[in-house]
């Protein structure tokens, strides 16, 4: 279907504007500045074909979110310094009163009873483990903190993959091929089967592109946590993107 040709075919990385080098990212690693200007034309794209349509405006919000990832991902791959040091500050601050109060101890020069001996084993033992929780949980708060940003910006793009399904949700091909009339609660049919298609296009590659920024997030920063989110992102726009190819398929079988 010639009508159709635009949208199948994906804006290739070398029709955009240069504005990093590739000898700077590589082709391992994806570029933040690529993937907004691939939504700009996309956006463009939705706004020629389909003008004030609910779809171009989630494509609106798709592109400030994208826009806000550069920033997402330079926060998640560079070491926030004050977090470093004051944890750094608190863990020496802790050792420094833990030998001072080692120090300031005066231990017998014989033991008598066994059982004390081991209560101060036990006790000292204690005091260990909970100095190395401590610790821990002083050395993982940067971790903790990035996270907890990271998976607010994954619960977005979640949130824009459901909105593009509930756009094509009642874009069926079926009912353009069937004679079968309308009922008053039927949704309205005021598009073309090349219009149809198009539009189904366009929600295939948003659902590619918000995928490709979830998978930013975790470009260098290697969270297992925030690695399985956006897992479940790329399964939910994957599954969401092959419902939509059926419906184009069975667009282009009723036009052949």
């Amino acid at each position: 279907m010639p009508e159709q040709s635009e949208s199948a075919t994906p804006v290739s990385p070398d029709e955009l504007p240069p504005r990093t080098s590739p000898l700077a990212l590589g082709y391992r690693q994806l570029d933040p500045t690529r993937i907004v200007d691939t939504l700009e034309i996309l956006r463009r794209r939705i706004g020629e074909r389909f003008p004030q349509s609910g779809l171009g405006r989630v494509s609106d919000d798709l592109l400030s979110l994208a826009r806000e990832s550069s920033a997402h991902v330079a926060y998640l791959g560079n070491p926030n310094w004050p977090v470093r040091i004051g944890v750094a500050f608190v863990i020496v601050l802790m050792l420094a009163v833990v030998a001072f109060a080692v120090t300031g101890l005066r231990l017998p020069a014989r033991v008598d009873d066994i059982g004390e001996f081991l209560q101060a084993v036990d006790s000292a033992v204690n005091d260990v483990v909970f100095l190395g929780i401590a610790i821990f949980f002083l050395v993982t708060i940067e971790t903790r903190i990035k996270r907890r940003r990271a998976l607010q910006v994954i619960h977005q793009l979640r949130s824009i993959a459901h909105v593009v399904d509930m756009h094509q949700l009642t874009k069926d091909p079926e009912r353009l091929m069937s004679g079968e009339p309308d009922t008053q609660s039927s949704p309205v049919r005021s598009m073309s089967r090349p219009e149809l298609g198009r539009y189904l296009d366009y929600c295939s590659e948003l659902l590619s592109l918000t995928s490709k920024i979830a998978a930013l997030l975790v470009q260098r920063f290697a969270d297992p946590i925030v690695l399985g989110a956006v897992n479940e992102v790329e399964t939910l726009t994957a599954g969401l993107s092959r419902k939509i190819w059926q419906k184009i398929t069975l667009l282009d079988r009723a036009v052949r």
